[in-house]
């Protein structure tokens, strides 16, 4: 099978005779399933580290985050453990007696301070947040495509009137054929919101019949134990898909909450004074919770320090 055919049914470019051939071929051997998935592991998930947009504060003292940096490599290496074991353990799903693949599911687990990009077997195509995992199996029946969520993702689903999307996380299911949105969703969280951008989504109670719809530019949120529906008032919070955390005149301790979900540490405030502070500001996750500490530091007093081995941060 050629390659180029091959990336462009990945990637979701390839017209329907492209995908009947593809089809066909994957269903003529059990070892051409393999190089699929083998050619898909390699294609699908894509660690980035972007610097296109623009910073509005410049870091006067860089010293102090080369070893977050480089920390975050590590961690780089770790997600590509991950996705191998995954899609190595789909092998053993097929028999070399059938010509249909077995059902198998695959996890991806994007570490603190990463980002990641998956291409589905559909064509939908999935962002991943840091601290996020993420479960998909191997195919998706002609009924109905389920994926499992817990954490934070921006979803472009491939449209389909026969088979809707669902992605299940701890306390909602978000169901959608295609559309355009943001979910987070942390188990460990008291958050959870959907934000819509194209199409229409329904959000269900976990094991529900009947839901709750949006409207694209709506967002639903859990407020004292209930689901509550407003207009996106801030599209730049859904700038972390390009690797910057936005904040918008948002009070320390959400600032703070923020930074210990997405960094995957412990931040003490000590400095009680500089609770009633409000942050504004645009960050690249790349350059580390210190240096974002380092910027709001020139409108605001106060004092931090960080210890690794703890992973925590004191500010005084």
């Amino acid at each position: 099978m050629d390659k180029d055919l091959l990336l462009k049914y990945i990637v979701g470019d390839a017209n329907d005779l492209e995908k009947e051939e593809v089809i066909n071929w994957l269903d003529s051997d059990p070892e051409n399933m393999r190089e699929y998935l083998s050619l898909r592991k390699l294609n699908d998930i894509t660690i980035w580290q972007t610097s296109t947009e623009s910073i509005s504060f410049r870091d006067t003292s860089p010293a102090g985050s080369v070893k977050f940096r480089r920390k975050s490599y590590v961690e780089i290496l770790k997600i590509a453990a991950i996705v191998a074991i995954a899609f190595l353990l789909s092998y053993w799903y097929f028999s070399s007696n059938t010509r249909e693949p077995a059902f198998a599911l695959q996890t991806i687990h994007v570490p603190a301070g990463q980002r990641a990009e998956v291409t589905l077997v559909d064509g939908t195509k999935v962002w991943l947040n840091a601290k996020t995992t993420f479960t998909f199996p191997n195919y998706f029946s002609n009924s109905n495509r389920y994926v499992t969520l817990d954490g934070e993702a921006y979803f472009d689903v491939t449209a389909s009137k026969k088979s809707p999307f669902t992605v299940k996380t701890k306390d909602y299911d978000i169901k959608v054929w295609g559309t355009k949105f943001n979910l987070m969703a942390y188990s460990n969280h008291r958050v959870f919101e959907t934000a819509l951008f194209e199409g229409s989504v329904e959000i269900l109670k976990a094991g529900g019949s009947k839901g709750v719809f949006l409207q694209p530019e709506e967002r639903i949120f859990v407020d004292q134990d209930r689901l509550v529906k407003a207009p996106i008032v801030d599209m730049n919070h859904f700038l972390w898909k390009d690797g910057i955390i936005s904040f918008n005149d948002e009070s320390f301790p959400e600032m703070v909450e923020k930074i210990e979900l997405y960094f995957d540490l412990k931040i003490e405030v000590k400095n009680k004074h500089i609770l009633k502070y409000k942050c504004t500001g645009k960050f690249r996750t790349k350059d580390g919770v210190d240096h974002i500490l380092k910027v709001l530091q020139l409108n605001n007093k106060f004092n931090f320090r960080i210890d690794e081995k703890m992973n925590t941060i004191t500010i005084d």
